[in-house]
């Protein structure tokens, strides 16, 4: 059964979660401190799928109003490789539904008959109308030439075979062009209509139909009668519709392809909650094109958001609020303002005022750990490569081994110095040992060097390097004001969200730029040296 991973604090600590509806519930470990952090929900990444839903505000904030779910995720500090606690809490509510419940029917949805239709009915609507199409002229050539059919028409002479080949020609540079720009599986589930696409199917459904028309009216209609038709005209005919097809597709290329490469916008991109941030420039496109243009963009430039660190290990200290202050003189300076003393507030102004310098030292010593560990890293992945070579390279008796073997072999030399690396960065759910021994072999087919082995656990970008996201499906909401199909304009602000992870991006408008043009000219491009006793020349 998949979990739920959650934001967790440090491992030495106790974590506490609580709900604002009264509800509570408290875990903690043997340890003599302890501490209060909200408790945050995590649906795991692995079942994500890649499509934008449309949504507002509102509603993505009452979907959950009945819920009482509770969880917890401690990042452990024991020996045991990649193992963790995780402790789920039922629902208190018996009319709310817990994040299984959740989590199973969006799996069901996902995986269902319903998604596939939805993801997929674009694509086979533009399939059929395009092959209707494309088969239609050589419908059109090829009716009058049967037999069962008895059609009177005249001889085809040499420009008719001329056409016949033109058509030819054109119908196969049709079909590489379609498939070249068209023919590709669909990357996003939109929620809205893609109004340019939908513009070209109606234009070549209506090309389609209007030929058809005039051909059964025009030319079927007249076989009937002592008239010999003449195959010329039929060709001709055809080759105007297939004329037709080319212009129709040259016009799609320009509205779906070409029109937004042209730079427009500037595009400032925020995650939520770590605060990374990225900017980019923008053609002109629809809000919910935009939106997967710019999930495009996330997966390939941000780094893999990791909770783990959003709460970095620190001193524990005792809340103030514990301290109990008594008036022993009874002396009327010390009176109470709102219940609490001067000195109080005095002492909770002197701890505001010096939180930030704690902060500062904390993010100090915490950076100063992981660069620490990560030196230890380094040179104990370069002293383990150094025990094995290639067998060829190898002058006396050795046991050969498959890249397999020796991964197993050298892993337990640098298997202590990854995990603390690895537990320091908080990283740990996000490698198995499995699937670092995986890594190592590949490696070491390869002949990498060791740095290039610990790439990608020392440089946490991409997304798409975590394991957890490499599914075949990623679902996110798209929350805007404006309607979704239509194109974004300067001040346009949406935002994506899939569980604690919001992507705010807000669209600006390039400015026009006004180049001038300044000559310099020769008599005035001259110099003279003035010489003093205060300078060295």
């Amino acid at each position: 059964m998949e979990t739920e991973s959650v934001r967790s604090g440090h491992s030495g600590h106790s974590s506490h979660s609580r709900r604002s509806k009264g509800n509570s519930c408290t875990t903690s470990n043997h340890h003599h401190h302890h501490h209060r952090s909200r408790g945050y929900r995590r649906s795991s990444r692995s079942d994500r799928p890649f499509s934008i839903s449309g949504g507002s505000k509102r509603e993505l904030g009452n979907d959950r109003r009945n819920e009482e779910v509770i969880e917890v995720q401690v990042l452990p500090q024991d020996d045991n490789w990649g193992d963790n606690t995780t402790a789920i809490t039922g629902n208190t509510s018996e009319h709310s539904v817990s994040v299984d419940d959740l989590s199973k029917l969006e799996k069901e949805f996902e995986e269902g008959v319903s998604f596939h239709c939805h993801r997929l009915i674009g694509t086979v609507i533009g399939a059929i109308l395009a092959s209707c199409a494309f088969l239609s002229p050589i419908v059109m050539v090829i009716l009058p030439k049967i037999e069962t059919l008895k059609w009177k028409v005249q001889k085809c002479g040499p420009e008719c075979d001329g056409l016949l080949i033109s058509c030819s020609f054109k119908l196969l540079i049709l079909l590489i062009g379609t498939w070249a720009v068209f023919f590709r599986k669909p990357k996003a589930t939109m929620p809205r209509i893609f109004i340019f696409r939908a513009l070209v199917l109606a234009l070549v459904f209506i090309f389609t139909f209007s030929y058809w028309l005039f051909y059964v009216v025009r030319i079927v209609e007249k076989r009937k009668s002592d008239y010999e038709i003449s195959y010329h005209s039929i060709v001709l005919f055809a080759v105007s519709l297939v004329d037709a097809l080319l212009f129709i597709h040259y016009l799609a290329v320009i509205l779906m392809e070409v029109r937004q490469l042209q730079p427009q916008y500037f595009v400032k991109v925020v995650r939520s909650p770590d605060g990374e941030s990225h900017c980019y420039n923008m053609g002109q496109l629809s809000i919910q094109r935009a939106a997967v243009w710019v999930l495009e963009r996330y997966y390939r430039d941000f780094s893999i958001y990791n909770p783990y660190l959003e709460t970095l290990p620190s001193k524990t200290r005792k809340p103030l609020s514990e301290f109990k202050f008594y008036d022993v003189d009874g002396t009327p300076n010390n009176t109470t303002i709102n219940g609490q003393s001067r000195a109080v507030l005095a002492a909770s102004a002197r701890r505001r005022d010096s939180s930030h310098n704690e902060r500062f030292y904390e993010e100090q010593e915490y950076n100063r750990r992981v660069q620490k560990r990560r030196a230890r890293l380094v040179t104990a992945a370069e002293e383990a490569f150094t025990h094995i070579r290639r067998l060829r390279d190898e002058q006396g008796p050795a046991i050969p081994m498959v890249p397999s073997e020796a991964a197993q072999a050298i892993f337990p030399s640098m298997a202590r110095a990854l995990q603390k690396y690895l537990r320091i960065t908080r990283q740990q759910p996000q490698h198995s040992m499995q699937s670092i021994l995986d890594h190592l072999t590949l490696s070491l087919t390869h002949d990498l060097s060791p740095k290039a082995f610990l790439e990608k656990y020392l440089t946490p970008v991409p997304v798409l390097q975590n394991d957890n996201e490499n599914v075949p499906v990623q679902t996110w909401a798209l929350v805007c004001d404006v309607l979704l199909s239509r194109p974004v304009e300067r001040g346009c602000v949406f935002m994506l969200r899939q569980n604690d992870v919001s992507l705010l991006v807000s669209i600006h408008s390039l400015p026009h730029f006004s180049v001038t043009e300044e000559i310099i000219y020769p008599k005035s491009n001259k110099f003279v040296l003035r010489l003093n006793s205060e300078t060295s020349v």
